[in-house]
């Protein structure tokens, strides 16, 4: 399924209705984008206040009807970021420069926008009410395209949805289709020493995986990125998951676990024995809870899970289009800053009638790549690992990780190990920092691990 329609044109002369058949006038206010453009050009003496105010808005030039006042903006805009005066004549002078004045109506049209403005104080409100239309006229246009996509008949069911679910989550996060031209690279720096000093200063760039050996060296969970846990089974990927999962929800991240392979019942079993040291077989077995561990269920219940911003997802089916969708409801409720996959090689995709398994898989793993970034969110992709210890059926898995992470037990085999009780987390891959093998405390008794200072 794609997730590449084209968004339609912002301003439109009039809309079309497909399902009444006839032409409507687009939301607009020229008088308010006149208004806020004069309010902008007042920007001198006591009007300063309201000048920073109506830019604090957030409106973008690509908010305007009129393109004479998207130009006007720009204009504006690109004066303030200079550190330039901002007046009728300096925004004239930087239209002539530019060959718009004509465009934007000359300077007449200038002194009006100022003359449009019963005060300045209103400033953020004017620019407000410009937003307000062009978010309206932006979800006219992504309701438009949804029924002509479907008055097309093209496609399927699932593409039809992948569609309706792309509008509705880009109108819920803002007003789509609006873009400004890609950053120049001093914004870029400006940001990065901000966020350059703020590492410096001990400030972690990702949410932690609850493993402070192994956020040091990845850094944490980023959003836009994917974390590949890969294991042969019973190792404990699904353990070292929910356990990442769990500390990001308990720091007010908001979480989905979708589980292909265990029911929400289990994977409360596991978290309840985690978060309140109970041993997982006490609560799989009649009569296994002592009074002083149904203490520790209830306690559980008023301080973590009663406000724990996690969301368990058990999917009637396997498909990726499944675990797209509940994703992308997630991020209208509440928002969506970690989503995990148990596991990759279980989630389906349509395949044509020649592509290959391996191919399928491919397509898997580009899907919540893609997925990692649209929704600005960071992945967790379990993943098998076949008996030659290499991840199952396709390369393309590794390639599209930012951290591919190996759980490997030496007690394993042998019982009697020296290191019984340990595990390996192997970091094959690591786009921001070095390979490196981590030691940790496999308390699976706990359904955890931890730290081995912690033992």
């Amino acid at each position: 399924m794609s997730n590449t329609h084209d968004l339609p044109a912002q301003r439109p002369a009039a809309h079309t209705d497909p399902a009444a058949g006839f032409l409507r006038t687009p939301p607009q206010s020229l008088e308010a984008e006149q208004a806020t453009l004069g309010t902008l050009m007042s920007s001198m003496g006591a009007a300063q206040r309201y000048f920073a105010e109506t830019l604090e808005t957030g409106i973008l030039a690509e908010e305007y009807y009129k393109p004479a006042h998207a130009m006007i903006h720009r204009a504006i805009c690109d004066l303030h970021q200079a550190g330039e005066a901002v007046d009728v004549v300096t925004v004239a002078a930087e239209l002539v420069q530019r060959g718009e004045l004509s465009k934007a109506g000359g300077a007449p049209y200038l002194h009006s926008c100022i003359q449009a403005v019963p005060t300045t104080a209103h400033g953020p409100r004017y620019a407000e009410i410009v937003r307000a239309k062009a978010y309206r006229r932006a979800a006219i246009d992504s309701a438009q395209k949804i029924l002509q996509y479907a008055y097309s008949e093209e496609g399927d069911e699932g593409d039809v949805r992948g569609l309706v679910e792309q509008e509705l989550t880009a109108i819920v996060a803002g007003t789509p289709g609006l873009s400004e031209a890609p950053p120049v690279v001093n914004d870029i720096y400006l940001d990065y020493v901000a966020d350059l000093e703020e590492i410096q200063n001990g400030r972690q760039l990702g949410l932690s995986y609850g493993l402070a050996d192994l956020d040091t060296v990845t850094s944490g969970m980023r959003p836009g990125n994917v974390t590949v846990i890969a294991a042969q089974s019973g190792v404990g990927k699904s353990t070292l998951a929910l356990n990442a999962a769990v500390t990001a929800a308990k720091t007010g991240a908001t979480v989905m676990f979708s589980s292909l392979e265990m029911s929400g019942t289990e994977l409360m079993h596991k978290i309840v024995a985690a978060e309140g040291s109970l041993p997982l077989h006490h609560l799989t077995r009649q009569g296994g809870l002592t009074p002083e561990g149904w203490k520790e269920v209830e306690r559980l219940g008023r301080e973590l899970f009663r406000t724990l911003p996690l969301r368990v997802h058990r999917p009637d089916h396997a498909a990726l289009r499944d675990i797209e969708s509940a994703a992308r409801a997630c991020v209208r409720k509440d928002g969506l800053n970690v989503l995990v996959v148990d596991y990759l090689q279980l989630v389906e995709v349509e395949q044509t009638r020649n592509s290959t398994r391996e191919q399928a898989v491919a397509a898997v793993s580009r899907g919540l790549k893609n997925l990692s970034v649209d929704l600005d969110c960071h992945v967790i992709a379990l993943s098998q690992l076949n008996d030659d210890g290499m991840v199952r059926e396709s390369r393309a898995i590794k390639n599209d990780a930012s951290v591919v992470i190996k759980v490997e037990r030496p007690d394993m085999d042998e019982p009697e190990s020296p290191r019984a009780g340990e595990v390996d987390l192997v970091v094959e891959k690591n786009r921001f920092g070095p390979r490196a093998t981590i030691t940790a405390a496999a308390q699976l008794h706990y359904s955890r691990f931890v730290d081995m200072n912690q033992t």
